[in-house]
């Protein structure tokens, strides 16, 4: 038994085949019947009829619904007319499960797609869009992993706040209450001291009621920290990382965009470095530029990162914003107190921001004094605190948003189609 792809190869024209799958399509025309099967590698058209085939058999197959359940034997042929420029003519076959009619189609509404998800998930182009998450996924462990990382595991339940009280997911404990984790950031800290470079994939949750096309409540988070490293080198490191996953996404899944209609050639495109802008001439730019009602102080949400980043094709670092806008772990700039050493990566064609990350407060006195002015009690942060108290050193990390990365590698109009199962404000079924 063979896969739809291992198949298809003019190699094999004339020859016996055997392949298992799912049907995709099917169509009669008299004593004809054909049959598109699909698989996890692709699609190819079966065609069924008594000059093969018995009346009773033909009959049988004739029957049979769309996501019915299959294995057939036949000579493979190649015909320009067919779907994918293949045929195979089946002599033989085995039903594994006849369904009645298959509930989901495109014209139904957003809530039963959403409802069904589990069956939607079989359509060509979510397999297409899976296919390509697993290769963000692994392509970016892989580039990690081939500049001397090591991959940690830190903990979902906390007791610490990373991002604000305001988002946490509250759950019960043995009778106390934990929260799940905003950011493994704080923790991945811990690890630098001993492995210098670390990363994580996990889960995130945050408890924000927006209904932008680009938030989810349950997101996968890709972070790093490393040792004796400032903000700058972090950057380099990241667009580095950037280029090599969509290479990948390029190099392996040229059909798997064609059918989610992405332009390949624009992707081919993301080389580093990428363009870095101070977030004070940002602002200039988008009321001088692009007429944007922005001002120094003002953050940048969904909206406004969508307006600024249609005018790239490339993504683009956001540097040096003003102390207030981030929290309070940051590491002010030493040339100009009231900015800090961070970035945003924004993806282009409207995607906005990707990554967040920047250089740490290393030196304890000056975090106890940041946390006071966010009225922050030392008590809970104790162990956080000491970092700084014993061999502590300048540091940096990021966290990246791998949904929102594949949203835009795919090019897709919302986030809920970049994961299989979205969890928002409102969807938490199936």
């Amino acid at each position: 038994m063979s896969h739809i792809v291992e198949i298809s190869t003019d190699s094999l024209d004339g020859k016996e085949v055997s392949v298992r799958g799912w049907v995709y399509r099917i169509r009669s025309s008299g004593k004809l019947t054909f049959i598109v099967l699909r698989d996890s590698t692709g699609i190819i058209q079966m065609l069924s009829s008594t000059r093969s085939l018995s009346e009773e058999q033909h009959k049988e197959l004739s029957a049979l619904t769309i996501e019915s359940s299959l294995e057939a034997t036949g000579i493979l042929h190649k015909d320009q007319r067919a779907t994918t420029g293949y045929e195979i003519e089946i002599k033989n076959f085995k039903v594994y499960q006849r369904n009645d009619n298959f509930p989901v189609s495109k014209d139904l509404g957003e809530e039963f797609m959403l409802d069904n998800r589990h069956l939607w998930l079989r359509s060509r182009e979510f397999t297409a869009m899976m296919k390509v998450r697993s290769t963000v996924f692994n392509a970016f462990a892989d580039f990690y992993n081939r500049n001397g990382y090591y991959q940690v595991q830190p903990p979902i339940m906390v007791s610490t706040a990373t991002e604000g009280g305001s988002t946490l997911f509250k759950v019960p404990f043995f009778g106390e209450e934990v929260s799940l984790s905003q950011s493994s950031q704080f923790y991945l800290e811990t690890f630098i001291f001993s492995l210098e470079k670390v990363y994580t994939i996990s889960p995130s949750f945050r408890a924000e009621k927006s209904r932008t096309f680009r938030h989810l409540t349950e997101y996968w988070h890709a972070e790093a920290e490393v040792a004796w490293i400032h903000n700058d080198e972090m950057m380099e490191i990241e667009e580095r990382m950037i280029e090599y996953i969509v290479g990948q996404v390029v190099k392996h899944h040229e059909e798997e965009l064609k059918i989610l209609g992405r332009d390949i050639e624009l992707l081919r495109k993301i080389k580093a470095p990428f363009p870095r802008i101070r977030y004070s001439k940002l602002m200039e730019m988008a009321k001088k530029e692009w007429g944007l009602d922005l001002k120094y102080g003002d953050d940048l949400g969904a909206d406004e990162e969508r307006a600024i980043t249609v005018h790239f094709d490339k993504p683009v670092f956001v540097t040096h914003f003003p102390t207030e806008l981030k929290t309070f772990y940051h590491l002010p700039d030493p040339e100009n107190p009231s900015e800090i050493l961070c970035h945003d990566l924004l993806a282009p064609e409207g995607y906005g921001e990707i990554i967040g990350g920047g250089e740490r407060i290393w030196d304890l006195a000056q975090l106890e004094k940041r946390m006071e002015e966010y009225n922050l009690p030392k008590d809970d942060y104790y162990w956080y605190l000491d970092l700084r108290k014993y061999g502590s050193v300048p540091h940096s990390g990021f966290g990246l948003g791998l949904d929102r990365l594949c949203m835009w590698i795919m090019k897709l109009s919302n986030i809920k189609e970049a994961i299989p199962y979205p969890r928002t404000v409102r969807r938490t079924r199936p």
